[in-house]
């Protein structure tokens, strides 16, 4: 099967981590088509970044479809686009947020979210809501360390993420720790053996879910909200993977 992995940020080098992160838990005989827009910001911190990338996401959901994906993984911990992703893929469409809250809840009886910088954590948020997890969830955590930061050896990042996991387990009680960055992808395993208990990265957990999917021969229903969209005038073209393009 192919499943088309998705970073809805530009920068090469972290589609590339996650493209890696991807094919290292894909199974025998599963292609990961690892891809990133031509058009977007370089990092998605918050409400403003992430609408501005959906655009570009979608084009490449549309290039994923045409290249035969049986599935796809927004690699975004917000789950940026997945709504509108699910409306144009015919396969199964899965967010990495979405995929590592419910892997944990199957793992733990509280977990809590360890991300990037402050300002992402009301969109973790609202999406915990969004999707009835909120009550499995004890806190959303910031370990202040910017996106793009985390490919820096210099901002020591795997120890900041530790402090916060620590604070976790003592303030919160988290029974596991659910990673909120695709950029965490390659710490997982290591952070949770060093921690002892289960650390859940949505990469990992995405491309798994999607080879379930696919494997059950499940795809997104297309009766009600998810249904394709319907063909109508576009002011200055319409954009590809639109009805009729």
């Amino acid at each position: 099967m192919r499943i088309a992995v998705v970073n809805p940020n530009t920068t090469a080098s972290m589609t590339a981590k996650i493209g890696a992160a991807a094919r290292a838990v894909a199974a025998p005989g599963t292609e990961i088509l690892a891809a990133q827009p031509e058009t977007g910001p370089a990092s998605i911190e918050g409400f403003w970044d992430e609408a501005y990338s959906v655009p570009g996401l979608l084009v490449e959901i549309a290039r994923a479809e045409k290249a035969g994906a049986d599935a796809h993984v927004i690699a975004c911990f917000d789950d940026t686009g997945l709504e509108a992703a699910r409306c144009a893929a015919r396969g199964p469409v899965i967010g990495i947020g979405e995929a590592a809250f419910h892997l944990a809840s199957l793992l733990a009886h509280r977990f809590s979210v360890v991300t990037t910088l402050s300002r992402s954590i009301p969109a973790i948020e609202n999406n915990l809501l969004r999707y009835g997890l909120d009550r499995r969830c004890a806190r959303v955590r910031a370990c202040e360390i910017p996106v793009l930061g985390l490919e820096d050896p210099a901002s020591d990042a795997s120890a900041r993420i530790g402090e916060e996991i620590e604070r976790a387990k003592a303030q919160d009680h988290a029974e596991a720790i659910v990673l909120g960055c695709a950029g965490m992808a390659d710490l997982a395993a290591r952070l949770s053996e060093r921690h002892g208990l289960p650390v859940v990265d949505g990469v990992a957990a995405a491309v798994k879910l999607a080879e379930s999917l696919v494997a059950l021969g499940l795809r997104t229903s297309k009766i009600g909200g998810y249904a394709p969209p319907l063909p109508k005038a576009f002011a200055g073209g319409a954009p590809e993977g639109a009805p009729g393009r």
